[in-house]
């Protein structure tokens, strides 16, 4: 297995078998743009996002299969390569785009145009897919059996038991379902509150809560209960130390100017104000911090993979491509949509650069592109260090626009933009290299496999500008109910090294606890996003990966513990999937202002009992146990 000439694709590279066919375009077109604005509405909620791959796999398998009774795996399998280029687009945007937003609501910019978020989304995916094709043969082929590419792997494995598509696909629907009816009472129907919560009067400051939805369950059981936990360890220090110590020393103070005293904040609005005015900007310190750590501690990892693409990438092209399972687009072809994105960039006002600073996002991409291929196939796409990538780009561009002139509010505009792309390359990139593994295990053929990723990044980016003002519009992103952590500490970061105008005291408090942290050997991401995001978001994370963790306990050999947390994993994507879905069509209802007409609780004047909540969430989790245990028949 470990040598490339013993192993063999599942279907052989001689055997022709249907691949790129209308539906396969059609269906992973629809998963695309579905399984993109939903990662979208999660990642501004929870501040990270989930693989869709596996979920798509499946799904699409249910329709092939059972609907459509068609048996062909590489139909599939390039569903699966469309589909998954939606989210992965979608988790590049949402780090740095929303903050265009936070900046038009100021007054300070107009908003930004779709062609505007069309453009830096399209650029930034179509270079995440050209950077990758030139890696494959290194990374992919060469390295097969030493780079065990985790989703990549797996997805395969689901593909290749795709005899039991139809009861597993029924799984994914089953929880998307549940979860988007859930979600419309919840939030639609408002029959009972998604969020319940507690502030302690003789504890000022602090309040305990937990968000009581279908997606924080399910992405906490995705994760699992160490992440969780970690979560959660970010959000006590927050809401049970951070706040009310702001609120017992701090008294009639103002902390820094433009704010109201502490004192009147915790009467009027409560301990939600201390989180809006103070954590987030100790949390976004910490997030920033949290990202470069994991950038320097992977940095020998990225010289030593940069060399290696660089050295493959000359020897790889003295071959030609011969058989099926081995061509790759052309690299003449890629080389003009390089060189026209990078001559685009120039001309196009909202990059204020000039040819030179064109080449250097491009150089900078191929960088970073090289580094998440890799990284994805060590650590899997939930580990690797976008948003890390993202910060360090976005430091380096302010920086250079403003030594350069191009400083104000057209430097950070830039900037964000800059930013953006690389964002995206990386987060394709990764999500291209994982999807070339699966291709690579079942037999798929590379070139058609590219294209499939092309043309889910044109959907994508398409789709991508309305998912956000759609969003925006609803509630607005730097809120409770759409917190987008990355995006809000990207534009703080930004307005800090163009205007100095931060309150840096707050931001290097998170600085160092994220450092002490490191000391401490604790995970610094998921610690710092919980502790920038609301408690009751990382409560409701904690109780999914609870469920993970009993489902892993009970007794069983090995293999029943991984069937159960599969059939755990099917389900709560579903779950995520259904809420993300409902997120948007609540969206929508709430800009058509049609949202207050299907208010029950105001309509008719009642507040249900938090407890309600609760015993409603219990019983979701409940059944998400069950469904674990569950034997297949």
């Amino acid at each position: 297995m470990d040598n490339k000439n013993e192993f063999k694709p599942y279907i052989p590279a001689d055997k022709i078998v249907p691949e790129f066919t209308v539906t396969s375009i059609v269906i992973g077109i629809v998963l695309a743009v579905v399984f993109g604005a939903a990662n979208a509405y999660l990642g501004l909620l929870v501040g990270m996002t989930i693989s869709a791959s596996i979920p798509a796999a499946v799904i699409s398998m249910g329709i092939i299969r059972v609907i459509l009774r068609r048996d062909s795996i590489l139909e599939n399998n390039l569903v699966q390569t469309i589909g998954s280029a939606g989210e992965s687009l979608a988790a590049g945007a949402i780090f740095t785009l929303p903050a265009l937003f936070l900046w038009a609501e100021e007054g300070k910019i107009e908003f930004p145009s779709l062609v505007t978020i069309f453009l830096i989304a399209l650029f930034g995916g179509l270079l995440g897919v050209c950077f990758m094709v030139p890696l494959r043969q290194a990374l992919i082929v060469e390295e097969h059996g030493t780079l065990p590419f985790p989703e990549g792997t797996a997805c395969a494995e689901v593909l290749l038991a795709g005899e039991e598509g139809g009861s597993k696909a029924g799984s994914v629907f089953t929880g998307l379902g549940i979860a988007a009816l859930y979600k419309f009472v919840a939030d639609g129907l408002k029959l009972f509150p998604s969020e319940i919560g507690y502030a302690f009067k003789s504890y000022a400051g602090s309040q305990i809560g937990i968000q009581v939805l279908p997606s924080l369950a399910g992405v906490g059981f995705i994760c699992g209960p160490k992440i969780a936990s970690y979560m959660l360890a970010g959000g006590t220090l927050s809401w049970f130390v951070l706040m009310p110590a702001i609120a017992l020393f701090g008294g009639d103070a103002t902390i820094y100017p433009g704010t109201d005293p502490i004192s009147e904040m915790l009467a009027v609005d409560g301990p939600s104000a201390l989180w809006s005015n103070y954590i987030k900007y100790i949390g976004a310190g910490a997030v920033a911090a949290g990202g470069m750590i994991s950038l320097i501690k992977t940095f020998p990892l990225i010289v030593r993979t940069f060399k290696q693409a660089m050295a493959s990438m000359s020897k790889k092209h003295a071959q030609k491509n011969a058989l099926r399972t081995q061509q790759d687009l052309p690299m003449p072809f890629l080389l003009v949509i390089i060189l026209a994105i990078v001559v685009l960039i120039w001309l196009i006002p909202t990059f204020p650069v000039n040819p030179v600073g064109s080449l250097i996002i491009v150089i900078f991409g191929f960088f970073f592109a090289s580094v998440s291929s890799r990284m994805v196939g060590l650590i899997g796409s939930s580990n690797n260090p976008v948003s890390g990538m993202a910060i360090a780009t976005l430091i380096i561009a302010t920086l250079l626009l403003k030594v350069t002139g191009t400083d104000g509010t057209t430097g950070m505009v830039g900037a964000i933009a800059i930013g953006g792309v690389i964002c995206i390359i990386a987060a394709i990139a990764g999500d291209t290299s994982q999807d070339l593994k699966t291709g690579f295990i079942v037999g798929a053929t590379p070139k058609k496999q590219q294209i499939g990723e092309m043309l889910g990044v044109v959907v994508s980016a398409a789709a991508v500008g309305f998912v956000l003002y759609l969003l925006n519009e609803a509630w607005g992103y730097g809120t409770t109910e759409l917190p987008a952590a990355q995006a809000t500490m990207m534009k703080m970061l930004v307005e800090g090294i163009m205007n100095a105008e931060l309150p840096w005291a707050l931001i290097f408090i998170g600085v160092f606890i994220a450092i002490v942290a490191e000391i401490l050997k604790v995970p610094v991401m998921p610690f710092a996003v919980g502790m920038y995001l609301p408690f009751s978001l990382s409560a409701g994370i904690m109780a999914g990966g609870i469920v993970r963790f009993i489902v892993e306990k009970i007794k069983g050999t090995d293999e029943e513990k991984k069937e159960r947390a599969d059939r755990g994993v099917l389900f709560t994507s579903g779950l995520i999937a259904g809420e993300g879905i409902m997120g948007i069509v609540l969206a929508i209802l709430a800009v058509v202002k049609v949202d207050s007409v299907i208010n029950l609780s105001a309509r008719f004047n009642f507040t249900t009992p938090q407890f309600v909540s609760l015993i409603v969430f219990v019983l979701l989790l409940v059944y998400l146990f069950r469904k674990c245990m569950k034997k297949s028949k």
